[in-house]
């Protein structure tokens, strides 16, 4: 209560604005936390750099001296007793430090193709910086995911997008690499090529709706009332840059009355983009009523510094063929992909249980 009163007679007798202040508080909020990130960055890249330091010791003692597995045993030891009250140093940990030291040879970073992060055709290379993500990160991708150009595309989004390892691992079990910019699409020929290659990446197929945990046999006004219960989930499976508008989204033409399934704004490509849910195969005809809405809110919705609203039809499955001759010739910037709404038995208990690896990680961060 004191330190209240004291703010209120010093906010009384400024010699300045109230609203000066605040701008200037906040530019002090920003300074502090932007080196609290700063310092958890530093503080992650410095423990990796001490795990590859021993992985690599260990690596080097087996390869030169042939030393065997006993060594870890031996090593962790020595380490839990010398350093007391500090934890990764088990003999599990000391193993994922090997593990690590041996995948990633060129550490701090890791050389990939940039066409296999991109999906385009592109011969030059891009490292990749390991600190970006932490450990119990990396030991889960490394655990997960064989493949180190697909490893990276991982890094790059987990970084990107600050992703849990909850969510992350989600990601890699929905299958995001191979997915995304995968929506057939007309966007080469009806947008920027600058903006069409973004609108390409951004789109995937197929989408994934298994939280939305109903069977396959609903209809659409029933996935989509599902969805947007479910708008965090919806959203974190969209991708980043989604903003939801609205769902049965009003448009009147010429008396009559036109719902779009879902709206939503895409903030890295600045436009609208209209959503039809479709319970059923995919059918030339659907493309039809998208363009009209596409066309629509092109007039009645998007603002002068929008760019083009886009149509996307998500369909529970589809025919390559019948939707790239739908789409040709179309002058609208329209895509398809497929939706999934439900998982296997076997997949829904791989999805819950967590394996041996994970539960033996877990408790040793305890």
């Amino acid at each position: 209560m004191e330190n209240d009163h004291t703010k209120k007679v010093i906010v009384n007798s400024l010699d300045f604005s109230p609203e000066a202040y605040q701008s200037w508080v906040s530019d002090i909020y920003t300074t502090i936390e932007t080196a609290r990130l700063q310092t958890s960055l530093k503080v992650n890249a410095d423990l990796l750099q001490l795990y590859y330091t021993i992985g690599k010791e260990i690596l080097k003692k087996q390869e030169s001296q042939g030393w065997g597995a006993q060594i870890v045993d031996l090593l962790s030891a020595d380490l839990q007793k010398r350093y007391k009250g500090e934890s990764g140093y088990s003999v599990r940990n000391l193993k994922y430090m090997r593990q690590f030291a041996l995948e990633y040879p060129d550490y701090p970073i890791v050389q990939v193709p940039l066409a296999q992060l991109e999906n385009a055709e592109n011969e030059s290379f891009v490292q990749v910086p390991l600190a970006q993500i932490p450990w119990y990160h990396h030991i889960s991708l490394i655990s997960k995911v064989k493949d180190i150009k697909e490893r990276a595309f991982y890094i790059l989004k987990t970084a990107e997008n600050f992703w849990s390892r909850d969510i992350m691992l989600l990601q890699v079990e929905n299958d995001l690499y191979n997915n995304q910019g995968k929506a057939i699409n007309n966007f080469k020929t009806t947008l920027p090529d600058n903006h069409s290659d973004l609108a390409r990446d951004i789109f995937k197929d197929p989408y994934k709706f298994g939280f939305l945990a109903i069977e396959e046999k609903v209809n659409e006004r029933m996935v989509e009332e599902k969805l947007i219960q479910k708008i965090t989930d919806f959203l974190l499976e969209m991708g980043k840059g989604f903003a939801f508008v609205g769902h049965q989204y009003h448009l009147e033409v010429e008396d009559d009355d036109y719902y779009v399934d879902i709206l939503m704004y895409h903030l890295r490509l600045h436009c609208y983009v209209a959503i039809e849910l479709k319970a059923v195969e995919f059918i030339p005809e659907f493309i039809s009523k998208l363009n009209f809405y596409v066309s629509a809110i092109d007039d009645q919705v998007r603002a002068p510094e929008d760019n083009p609203t886009i149509g996307l039809l998500l369909c529970t499955d589809k025919k390559t063929k019948k939707v790239e001759y739908s789409l040709r010739g179309n002058q609208q910037p329209l895509g398809v992909a497929s939706y999934k709404t439900n998982k296997s038995l076997e997949e829904r208990i791989k999805s819950v249980l967590p394996t041996e690896e994970e539960i033996k990680a877990k408790l040793e961060e305890l």
